[in-house]
């Protein structure tokens, strides 16, 4: 086990734990060491609750069909109704033998650090139950599901500009929380930012979740080199990939392709095209700095009469930089909050100044 911490909670189980149905008893998330070096946590406004398996099982109806939210590489997502009335989405981790030990250490990691953050832009983290071998993530219940859904028309809403440039804001804003450092005192890579991990709750508020490959970053360096790639197909930094070098820019590059998802509602890999037009990045790199031939990438799910030529272009510019193949030529998240932000009142401007001109006529 990577943590070393098995004979630990060994001790402190329950002295009659022949019945496995007893929980084993964490300690509270802020003691568990990690591999990292962390300093201690910034006070939060309430601890993470710790359940139980039978718990679990009332909450989700025995993880009834009816209540699933959906499937991942790490498991299932169940809605669930705790005893206290609270709506929650409750995360089930399904691994197969072979990855047992990853999948401990990305619920560690992912309880750790969610326990430490406080943030409107980072889904929040109720609890969690490790009960046995069982293991499940209990988060706030997010209605509007995930931003994928939404793009590929899984969603009953289709997404305007106006919705679409929100939603961007959002997410910029909790990943430039995350590489501050004023969260932890060092800076964290989320390292899995994709349209799935972008929440959406009943006002289409986005929030960051899945941190479960978020590396906090070596205390006065910028850099961690890393032997292992980590991530999702299609959001993959190439200098990463290329040197094993993680960086916030990094989470800067998959932001990018996230963008230019918003932008074109195409998913960031599509391995039903051609070899040629799978990857989203490599298919529309050459068209986003062009007017004219910006309008083809458009999609054509948005109303005409949500945006602007004017902040179409300026967030295609920004989608550019965020995806440059190299990460010194990427902005920083401070800077894309600050941009999507000039972007979303220059549409907004534009919008009211051409439905002047129509009352005017």
């Amino acid at each position: 086990m990577p943590f070393g911490l098995v004979s630990a909670w060994n001790k402190r189980r329950r002295s009659k734990s022949q019945d496995h149905s007893d929980p084993w008893i964490y300690k509270p998330a802020e003691f568990w060491q990690l591999e990292d070096h962390i300093p201690q946590p910034t006070k939060r406004r309430h601890r993470s609750c710790v359940f139980t398996l039978k718990e679990m099982e009332e909450a989700t109806c025995s993880f009834s069909d009816d209540n699933l939210l959906g499937k991942g590489g790490f498991g299932r997502v169940y809605r669930g109704n705790l005893k206290s009335g609270e709506v929650v989405a409750i995360k089930k981790m399904e691994l197969p033998a072979m990855k047992a030990a990853e999948g401990e250490r990305e619920f560690r990691v992912e309880v750790d650090i969610l326990s430490r953050l406080d943030h409107p832009n980072l889904v929040s983290l109720i609890g969690y139950c490790a009960d046995g071998k069982h293991r499940f993530l209990v988060y706030e219940y997010m209605q509007n599901g995930n931003l994928q859904h939404h793009l590929n028309g899984i969603g009953e809403r289709k997404m305007d500009w106006p919705l679409r440039l929100k939603v961007a804001l959002g997410a910029a804003k909790g990943l430039a929380y995350l590489h501050s450092s004023s969260c932890l005192g060092i800076p964290i890579v989320h390292r899995d930012f994709k349209s799935t991990n972008v929440l959406l709750d009943a006002n289409f508020e986005a929030k960051i979740s899945d941190f479960g490959l978020a590396k906090l970053m070596p205390e006065g360096q910028e850099t961690h080199v890393t032997v292992r790639v980590l991530g999702t197909f299609g959001y993959f930094d190439p200098e990463y990939t290329s040197t094993g070098k993680l960086t916030v820019q990094s989470d800067v590059y998959a932001f990018g392709v996230v963008l230019l998802e918003l932008l074109t509602g195409r998913p960031a890999l599509d391995l039903n095209q051609g070899p040629n037009d799978q990857n989203l990045v490599l298919q529309v790199r050459h068209l986003l700095k062009e007017r004219k031939k910006l309008r083809k990438v458009i999609d054509a799910e948005m109303a005409r009469n949500s945006y602007t030529i004017e902040s179409i272009f300026m967030f295609a510019n920004l989608a550019s930089r965020c995806v440059h193949a190299e990460s010194n030529e990427r902005p920083s998240m401070v800077d894309c909050v600050k941009e999507i932000q000039m972007i979303i009142h220059t549409n907004s401007k534009g919008l009211g100044m051409v439905r002047h001109s129509f009352r005017m006529v």
